[in-house]
């Protein structure tokens, strides 16, 4: 299984780095196709989310254990609320919003967006790792969700850095440190999955709780923003259904 972990941790790392690469070479992704491409990996991620990491967390016990499900999603979507009450939001860091967030006023702007992408990587990469102490197809699955939703991520990543002024080396070099947090995300998941089995299914029901926090405040805001929330909306049922076929099929 730890094979497995790696090349799930090497492959979200690479999509990211992929994205970046992107967002280097093009520098200016027309929003129209940012919010429909970012829709359709929300539905996955909400699919994902559900089902396989809250399903199986409400599998894992019997009825008189489903608190540990409830408790782990309140506990997910806490801890990511308490984080982003101090790290700005990536589409304002982005130019794409105009939300602020003033206990950072006096920050390093390129600092901020280091914690903000961190904000998104560690959840992430804590549960796909999480998911490898289940069912190896859930954790495949969640693996492909991840690594789509990490390319429009990765292109995002770069814009601001450039428009601050940071030289392109700078930039890749941020870029990949960035994507290496959620690789140490996904061995961290795994180990801590593996190593406190009879907590799995709170964290299971916890990485779920933080990827459904993320979904809500984050990605379906940025792709209703825009005016192109129609075809956002469409990408997401999509994106939804396109993680349903892969679970079956896996």
């Amino acid at each position: 299984m730890l094979k497995q972990v790696f090349i799930s941790a090497l492959g979200l790392g690479l999509s990211s780095i992929f994205g970046s690469a992107i967002g280097l070479t093009v520098k200016k992704i027309p929003h129209k196709w940012n919010d429909i491409f970012m829709g359709f990996c929300a539905g996955m991620m909400l699919a994902a989310s559900l089902v396989c990491l809250l399903l199986p967390s409400v599998e894992a016990t019997p009825p008189s254990g489903w608190w540990q499900a409830g408790v782990g999603v309140v506990a997910g979507v806490l801890l990511i609320g308490l984080m982003d009450k101090f790290t700005p939001h990536l589409h304002h860091l982005s130019g794409l919003d105009e939300e602020k967030h003033l206990n950072n006023a006096s920050l390093n702007s390129t600092l901020l967006f280091v914690l903000a992408i961190a904000l998104h990587k560690l959840p992430e990469g804590l549960a796909t790792g999480v998911t490898f102490n289940g069912e190896e197809g859930n954790a495949i699955a969640m693996s492909i969700t991840i690594a789509l939703q990490n390319i429009p991520e990765g292109m995002v990543v770069v814009t601001p850095l450039l428009m601050n002024g940071i030289s392109f080396w700078r930039t890749l070099s941020l870029a990949i440190a960035i994507s290496m947090l959620e690789i140490i995300g996904v061995f961290l998941g795994y180990f801590v999955g593996d190593i406190s089995a009879l907590f799995l299914p709170f964290l299971l029901a916890m990485a779920g709780g933080a990827m459904l926090y993320v979904i809500s405040d984050e990605m379906i805001p940025e792709t209703h923003s825009h005016g192109f929330q129609k075809g956002a909306t469409y990408a997401l049922v999509a994106g939804v259904m396109t993680m349903l076929f892969i679970e079956a099929l896996l």
